[in-house]
C-alpha cells in the first residue's frame, strides 16, 4: 500500500481479539490456561481478514498479502529459525543426559536453600554477558526444568524465573538489541543509558532474590550422593562459553548442538541414525511455536496497515503538558506498542522518534527517556504470554505460557519501579547529556 496510513482505533481489534478469547476461555473454564494459543491467534487473524483500513476496500487476496508480508519478516523467520534450533539443543541434552548432570552438578554445588535465587542471578549474568533473553530461556530453561522436576517444584514457577533473569540482561546488557535501539533513538551513550537504568531496577532485583529466598525449594539429599558425568555437561557449558563470547545466537545454538551430537556419540548415548532423530523430535516440539511467530507476524503486519498502530501513537501522545507527562505518555506508548506487537525492540524503533520528540519539547532528559523505553518494554516482554520468551519457555516445558506468567516477578517489579521513577523524577542528573559518538 502506498497511500498514508490513516489512524483508526478498529486497526487494533485483531489483538484484543485474541485477549478477549483468552479471558472468556479462562473464566468459563476457571483456567486462564485453557485457550489453546495457536487456535486463538489463528482466529484473531482470520477477524483481522474481515477488517479495511479507513476509507479503503482491499480485497481478500491484498490482505492475504499484507498478512503474509508481516510473518515473513526477517525478524520472524529468524525467531523462528531459533526456536527450531532450540528445541534441536534441548532434545539432544535429554536423550545424551546433559540434562540431569547440569542439574545434580548444580544440586551439588549450590547450598539448598540458595538454589532458587541462585538460578535467577546466573540467569542475570548470562544475559548481561550475552545480550539476549532468548539465547539464555534456551540455555538455562531446560536445566530449570530438570531442577523443578528433581525438587518437586512448579515448573511453570521455574521457568518464571529463568524468564525473569532473562529479561534483566535484555534490559541493561550493553550489547543488546533493545538498549541499541534506545540508545540511538534518544542520541545517547550507551554508558549513560546503563547509569540511568540500573538504579531504576537494581531495586527490582535486589527484592526478587529475597522473594526467592522465601521460597522452599524441598529437599535433595538423594540427588547430592548421585555421581556426575562431566562430559555430558560439556554441551552446556560450551552454549554458554559461545553466549558470552558475544557470537550470534544462530551460531551459539550450532556450536550447542554438535557439541551435544558428538557427546551423544562419543558416550554411546545413541547412534547416528538415532542422533538425527533426535534432532528431529525437539525441531517438532518446536512447529506451533513457530507457526505463532508467524501468525503474530502477520498479524501485526495487518494492524499496521489499517492504522491501528498510528492511531494508538497519536492517542497516547495527544494530550501531553508537562515534562513527567511527557515521560508518561512515552512509559505508556512502548508499553502498549509491546503488547501489540510482541516484540520490545520493534515497541521500543517505533516509539523513539516521538519519545525523542516529546523529550525535546517538554525538556526531558534523553538518557532517562533511553531507559523508560528499555524499561517498560522489557517489563511487558517479559510478562505477555505470547511473546516469545514466554512462548519458548513453554514450548520446551510442554505447558502453556499462560502458566509462567504469573511467576514473572522481576517484570513485574521493574514496571513498577519505573512509575516510580517517573512520578518522583528520579534518577536525576546533574552534567548535561553529551551525544553519543
Amino acid at each position: 500500500m502506498d497511500k498514508p496510513v490513516t489512524p483508526n482505533p478498529w486497526g487494533l481489534t485483531p489483538i484484543l481479539m485474541f485477549v478477549l478469547l483468552v479471558l472468556t476461555t479462562g473464566i468459563l473454564t476457571n483456567d486462564i490456561t485453557a485457550m489453546p494459543v495457536l487456535t486463538g491467534f489463528m482466529i484473531a487473524a482470520g477477524f483481522g481478514l474481515l477488517l479495511n483500513p479507513p476509507h479503503q476496500r482491499l480485497t481478500v487476496g491484498q490482505k492475504v498479502q499484507i498478512f503474509c508480508e508481516g510473518g515473513g519478516n526477517k525478524n520472524i523467520i529468524l525467531l523462528v529459525m531459533i526456536f527450531l534450533m532450540a528445541g534441536a539443543f534441548y532434545a539432544l541434552t535429554i536423550d545424551i543426559g546433559a540434562r540431569d548432570a547440569t542439574v545434580n552438578l548444580a544440586l551439588n554445588l549450590v547450598p539448598q536453600a540458595w538454589i532458587l535465587p541462585s538460578l535467577f542471578v546466573i540467569c542475570c549474568f548470562i544475559s548481561f554477558s550475552m545480550g539476549t533473553s532468548m539465547g539464555t530461556i534456551t540455555a538455562l530453561s531446560p536445566i530449570g526444568i530438570g531442577v523443578a522436576e528433581s525438587l518437586g517444584l512448579s515448573v511453570p514457577m521455574v521457568l518464571g524465573i529463568v524468564v525473569s533473569g532473562a529479561m534483566f540482561g535484555d534490559n541493561l546488557s550493553f550489547v543488546s538489541d533493545t538498549t541499541i535501539a534506545a540508545t540511538r533513538s534518544q542520541g545517547v551513550k550507551l554508558t549513560d543509558k546503563f547509569k540511568a537504568n540500573i538504579l531504576v531496577v537494581l531495586p527490582a532485583a535486589i527484592i526478587t532474590v529475597l522473594l526467592l529466598l522465601n521460597v522452599d525449594a524441598g529437599a535433595a539429599e538423594h540427588l547430592a550422593q548421585r555421581e556426575v558425568e562431566l562430559l555430558n555437561v560439556l554441551p552446556f557449558l560450551i552454549i554458554i562459553g559461545c553466549a558470552l563470547a558475544g557470537m550470534n545466537v544462530i551460531v551459539v545454538l550450532a556450536m550447542g548442538i554438535i557439541s551435544a551430537a558428538l557427546t551423544g556419540l562419543f558416550n554411546g548415548a545413541f547412534t547416528p541414525l538415532q542422533m538425527l532423530q533426535s534432532i528431529q523430535k525437539g525441531m517438532s516440539w518446536m512447529q506451533d511455536l513457530a507457526l505463532i511467530a508467524v501468525t503474530i507476524g502477520g498479524i501485526v503486519g495487518l494492524m499496521t496497515a489499517y492504522g491501528g498502530i498510528a492511531w494508538l501513537m497519536r492517542a497516547l501522545t495527544k494530550r501531553v503538558k508537562s515534562q513527567r507527562g511527557a515521560e508518561l505518555s512515552i512509559a505508556s506508548l512502548v508499553s502498549f506498542l509491546d503488547l501489540t506487537t510482541a516484540n520490545n525492540t520493534i515497541a521500543i524503533v517505533t516509539a523513539g522518534p516521538i519519545a525523542k520528540e516529546l523529550g525535546q519539547q517538554y525538556r526531558a532528559d534523553p538518557r532517562r527517556l533511553a531507559s523508560l523505553l528499555d524499561i517498560f518494554s522489557c517489563s511487558f516482554q517479559g510478562m505477555v504470554p505470547y511473546g516469545a520468551q514466554l512462548l519458548s519457555a513453554a514450548a520446551i516445558a510442554g505447558i502453556s505460557p499462560l502458566a509462567i506468567t504469573p511467576y514473572c516477578w522481576y517484570p513485574m517489579l521493574i514496571l513498577g519501579c519505573g512509575l516510580l521513577s517517573i512520578a518522583f523524577g528520579w534518577p536525576r542528573f546533574s552534567q548535561p547529556v553529551k551525544d553519543a559518538l
